[in-house]
């Protein structure tokens, strides 16, 4: 639940400051910002300001989850936001609930019911309502009302991209978290207890997550800063001109606590003691509770069909898990 309302809170932050300095430059100065944040944390959970313990297995499924779910699925939510706005991209993100049941039986072995192509279904047709608007084409003859879509395809392209990589993403990132905690029962490392050094009594177990998510940071960092030096010549200025935005960069800095820090962080945490898509079910709640603030904040006209077509959307992903 956590993590649903920090990701509700992010979207909205990202919205603003990635209509403003544009998706690329605003990934590669969150990712420097959520860097630095959870060295912080590391440093007060762990002892040290890096991912202490974990070994090269570890670092090679946490790196992949952050290609597919930072450098990847994060750009493209990133411009979906640009094109359609934060309350239809996290619509879109109810899409990583099927994508990361389908990847959690192939990967992981884990259970997946009958119910699951009927989830699938419904979630499909909560995402087709809310985008999908009455429009008449054909000859004037029939008149044949069509449905249409009222979104822009660039939009709808780049979140459905972004909800398929977030499920693949906790997928990975489960599997890096399992790689981690093997290198520590290998180790007789006790992670209830907190480790030597730390500046904090917290037991290791918490503190896991915030370092698996260093991990996929950096490599987000170094993903979003090669693209933005391959896509954008002028990267120095784009950077210089982002950071010179002070509405931009409180809304970033919104969005770089919500998300990378405390909600990808807690996700992972979610991840490592319950199954993948139970976790996913919960953080699917987001588009329904970011209809109301974006409403208020973005002065947004939200229809009676949109809200019941996010409900159905969430309703699908339940099915899932029954």
């Amino acid at each position: 639940m956590g993590v649903a309302v920090s990701w509700t809170a992010t979207a909205l932050f990202a919205e603003v400051a990635s209509k403003r300095m544009g998706s690329l430059p605003l990934n590669t100065l969150r990712m420097t910002m959520s860097l630095l944040l959870l060295a912080v944390t590391l440093w007060l959970l762990l002892g040290v300001p890096y991912p202490r313990y974990a070994d090269g297995d570890t670092w090679l499924w946490l790196a992949l989850s952050g290609v597919v779910g930072y450098v990847i699925g994060d750009y493209c939510l990133m411009q979906g936001y640009i094109y359609i706005g934060s309350r239809f991209g996290q619509l879109f993100m109810t899409l990583s609930a099927p994508t990361a049941a389908l990847m959690g039986r192939l990967l992981l072995g884990e259970e997946m019911s009958w119910l699951a192509i009927i989830g699938m279904v419904v979630t499909l047709s909560g995402i087709s309502m809310s985008i999908l608007s009455k429009g008449e084409k054909g000859s004037e003859r029939t008149m044949e009302k069509l449905p249409q879509l009222k979104l822009p395809r660039k939009g709808v392209f780049f979140a459905a991209v972004a909800g398929i990589c977030q499920g693949l993403g906790l997928v990975l990132s489960k599997m890096g978290l399992e790689k981690y905690d093997n290198v520590l029962s290998l180790a007789g490392i006790d992670s209830a207890i907190a480790p030597e050094g730390a500046l904090l009594p917290v037991p290791l177990m918490f503190s896991i997550p915030f370092a698996a998510t260093m991990i996929r940071a950096s490599i987000g960092l170094v993903g979003f800063f090669v693209l933005l030096m391959v896509f954008n010549r002028d990267w120095q200025q784009k950077l210089s001109h982002a950071a010179h935005d002070s509405k931009a960069m409180w809304c970033l800095l919104g969005a770089t606590v919500f998300g990378p820090f405390v909600g990808v962080s807690a996700s992972l945490l979610a991840t490592q003691y319950t199954a993948t898509g139970i976790a996913q079910t919960l953080f699917a709640l987001t588009p329904v509770l970011i209809i109301a603030p974006a409403a208020w904040l973005f002065h947004q006209k939200v229809t009676a069909r949109e809200v019941v077509g996010a409900v159905i959307s969430v309703v699908g992903v339940c099915l899932f898990f029954i």
